[in-house]
């Protein structure tokens, strides 16, 4: 049985919740979100906690669906009621970015600017070389990081690029002579 899916998900206050054969809906102050119920999965409401439960444990697809199904609904529940970040840091000489509406114009050494398209619910905001992207979505927000982050990832020999705040680059050693 899995372990992450047997915990009960708490619901804060300003979150309602709705349960349906195939999917539970999630509604709160940032927005709404559904996370889907897998085949032989079921979920109770119980005053402010949901309880997922699995029909068969022993089957090791169900099993492991359980545990994915109770770690989609607890994002969902997070992402409604708190929001998710994730900050960037530009590293690099002349490495810049600017936000434009609802486009983010990277200049990151290429001989042309790079304009990534921001997709609908989803936050970004730019300051000095950090970029913050906020939303509700858990998932959308870290697919944003991630293709911003891909335009240049952080390169081992003077770690330049696009990196997560906090994330360790291992460095590599240069040419001898």
């Amino acid at each position: 049985m899995s372990r992450v899916g047997k915990q009960p998900v708490t619901i804060p206050s300003g979150v309602e919740v709705t349960i349906a054969a195939d999917a539970v809906t999630v509604k709160g102050a940032k927005g709404a979100l559904t996370s889907p119920l897998f085949d032989g999965l079921t979920a109770v409401l119980n005053e402010d906690k949901i309880q997922i439960s699995c029909a068969d444990v022993s089957n090791k697809k169900m099993n492991g669906n359980f545990g994915l199904s109770r770690a989609l609904l607890a994002n969902n529940v997070q992402g409604v009621s708190k929001g998710f970040e994730k900050v960037l840091e530009l590293r690099g000489v002349g490495y810049r970015a600017q936000i434009q509406g609802q486009k983010l114009n990277l200049s990151l050494g290429f001989s042309h600017p790079v304009v990534y398209e921001v997709p609908v619910g989803v936050d970004v905001k730019v300051e000095k070389s950090l970029i913050t992207v906020r939303g509700f979505d858990k998932q959308k927000i870290g697919q944003v990081a991630a293709e911003i982050r891909a335009y240049r990832p952080p390169e081992p020999y003077k770690g330049k690029g696009v990196r997560y705040v906090g994330e360790h680059v291992a460095m590599k050693e240069g040419k001898k002579a």
